[in-house]
């Protein structure tokens, strides 16, 4: 196994242990052998998701210096890292505890709530430039199961966007692919100059994670 800098990387093999499951076997073997996590802890991000936005970014140009940027569900902080970095002005949201990140407000809140949209505005200082969401529900296991809930989630988040969102400006969210967000693209084309589907290299090629990223919000549909 190689990691990102071209050096050989040992495979890790799991023993099993008293009370760990097979499945929990299966994701602790899959994280120890995951150069993504390495490369996280070697370059100081809170998770291996920070190179997903880093890829999006790469490539669509989402984040800039100055955006003012909302991180939804942001614990335990990796997006929000990668957005700070990028010199944007953000405020990470969660309903958990996340420590904080340097460049960056965190909020610990709902962002479902009814005063959540003027706390963040307050926040930010103005109308949001961009959303981001790498919110995913708990897995069951059952792959329909889990994208609906994941899809919920981005629909609340696609919903929470359009209430603050600045003429012109992004969303990015994660879905897992299943057809069950036909919906959420329908508004998304209706809002947003443009849409599109992209899967960073990040994203483990057996998950059905993808991520939807709309450019150009138009203020009224």
């Amino acid at each position: 196994m190689t990691d990102f800098g071209g050096r050989r990387q040992k495979a890790v093999k799991v023993k099993t242990a008293k009370g760990r499951t097979t499945s929990s076997k299966k994701w602790l073997q899959r994280q120890l052998n995951d150069p993504y996590v390495h490369e996280a802890k070697r370059q100081g991000w809170r998770s291996r998701a920070a190179f997903k936005l880093a890829d999006l970014n790469e490539r669509f140009k989402i984040v800039k210096k100055g955006a003012r940027v909302l991180d939804l569900g942001a614990a335990p902080g990796g997006w929000t890292q990668v957005a700070a970095e990028k010199g944007a002005k953000v405020v990470a949201v969660d309903i958990l505890e996340m420590a904080p990140v340097a460049g960056a407000e965190i909020l610990q809140l709902d962002f479902l709530d009814s005063a959540a949209p003027e706390t963040i505005r307050a926040a930010l200082g103005g109308p949001v430039d961009v959303v981001l969401s790498d919110m995913a529900a708990p897995t069951t296991g059952h792959g329909a199961t889990d994208h609906i809930r994941t899809v919920g989630l981005a629909e609340a988040a696609l919903a929470f966007a359009i209430e603050v969102l600045a003429p012109g400006g992004a969303f990015v969210c994660k879905v897992f692919q299943g057809g069950a967000e036909k919906e959420m693209l329908a508004i998304l084309k209706r809002r947003f100059a443009q849409v599109r589907h992209a899967k960073p290299p990040a994203s483990r090629k057996e998950s059905p994670e993808t991520y939807l990223v709309a450019q150009g919000f138009r203020d009224a549909p």
